[in-house]
């Protein structure tokens, strides 16, 4: 079987180095919130270009925990996009707040910029952007209206280390960045865990104070927190995965010409690239009418592909909502299908290639 994505291959590349880290931390005694775990929010903060870097336990945790360092909550509303993990929706309702949904963009598939103004209303507090898939959102555009009418902008980068816009790394435009570690992410751990940058000493420090208690002392909460911790052998995981993340999603971009060269031609819609943006293809996204078909026959050839994703929030029973302004996520949920991509696919693709030609051909 070909995966769509394959965690498992990349720990067996690099597995003298990952044990070696994970075995350092068993011995070392320290397990939570120790040298390994500072080490990488300063490798991390480096490698996003921004100042500050606090580890905590997951993805969501990291939109939460930055949400409330803005004070988002109850009477607020948060803008972000319907298509997207419903993480991004949920960190939202934790947080108190409504979230406002909208569309998106056709050709980026990320958070379209006209809707976003028209959504604004006195009880927007913040926006989140997705950089979905690996594609940076049309950020620049974004940080003029947020500027415009006083709202925080917090990033969504769960799919997108590495992803850069205008040069930039994505995470470094807002007033914070939040990035999921979860195993088949571009920085994949071996188990949960995430962390919000940010270049705003004052929310950056808030930060640290709500993911363990509110704690700026031990056993003393200046704050309501909570307990979202990143503990040491993910920490130490993610260290060494770090040092060969460039060279990972260059292997991710050299597939991604694979997939566009040799389906070129054929009756779907490859994933383009907008000016400025670097994407890093946490996953390589088509669309298709017959995207069941394509996905039942891949099946049969041992090949696994998957939808991101089939139910946009909108159309989610605790998210549903009367927006029938969504029409290009109500479409392109219909239509999408991620291909296998992960860094060791290696020749695995021209399998996954002629699989789909061959369909064509029978069609």
């Amino acid at each position: 079987m070909i995966l769509c994505s394959n965690p498992q291959a990349q720990y067996v590349e690099h597995k003298e180095a990952i044990d070696s880290a994970i075995s350092q931390v068993l011995q070392s005694g320290i397990y939570i919130l120790g040298p390994e775990t500072e080490a990488f929010e300063q490798e991390f903060a480096e490698f996003t270009q921004t100042e500050y870097c606090s580890g905590v336990a997951n993805g969501t945790d990291a939109l939460l925990l930055a949400l409330k360092a803005c004070d988002v909550g109850e009477g607020d509303e948060v803008i972000t996009v319907s298509l997207t993990a419903s993480a991004t929706a949920a960190a939202i309702h934790q947080s108190g707040a409504e979230a406002v949904l909208v569309d998106v963009d056709p050709e980026s598939y990320t958070l379209d910029i006209n809707q976003l103004q028209e959504k604004i209303s006195s009880k927007t507090k913040a926006i989140i952007p997705v950089h979905l898939y690996g594609h940076p959102a049309e950020i620049d555009a974004i940080m003029n209206i947020a500027t415009k009418h006083g709202l925080y902008v917090i990033e969504d980068c769960a799919q997108a280390h590495g992803a850069t816009y205008n040069g930039k790394q994505v995470g470094s435009f807002g007033d914070l960045g939040c990035f999921s570690f979860y195993p088949t992410k571009n920085l994949g751990a071996i188990g949960d865990g995430g962390a919000v940058v940010s270049s705003n000493r004052a929310l950056a420090d808030k930060v640290k104070l709500l993911r363990e208690y509110g704690w700026k002392e031990k056993f003393n909460s200046s704050i309501h927190g909570w307990n979202s911790r990143l503990d040491e052998i993910q920490a130490a995981i993610l260290r060494v995965k770090l040092k060969k993340l460039t060279h990972l999603n260059k292997r991710r971009s050299d597939l991604a010409d694979i997939y566009n060269r040799k389906l070129a031609g054929l009756d779907l819609i490859l994933p383009s690239v907008q000016d400025s943006c670097g994407h890093v293809y946490h996953l390589f996204v088509i669309r298709i009418n017959d995207r069941d078909r394509l996905m039942r026959h891949l099946r049969e050839q041992g090949i696994q592909a998957g939808i991101h994703y089939p139910t946009p929030l909108h159309r989610q029973e605790v998210y549903q909502s009367n927006q029938d302004d969504l029409k290009i996520t109500d479409a392109y949920c219909k239509e999408i299908l991620s291909l296998p991509m992960y860094p060791e696919l290696g020749d695995n693709i021209d399998t996954v290639c002629s699989a789909i030609i061959d369909f064509y051909k029978h069609k």
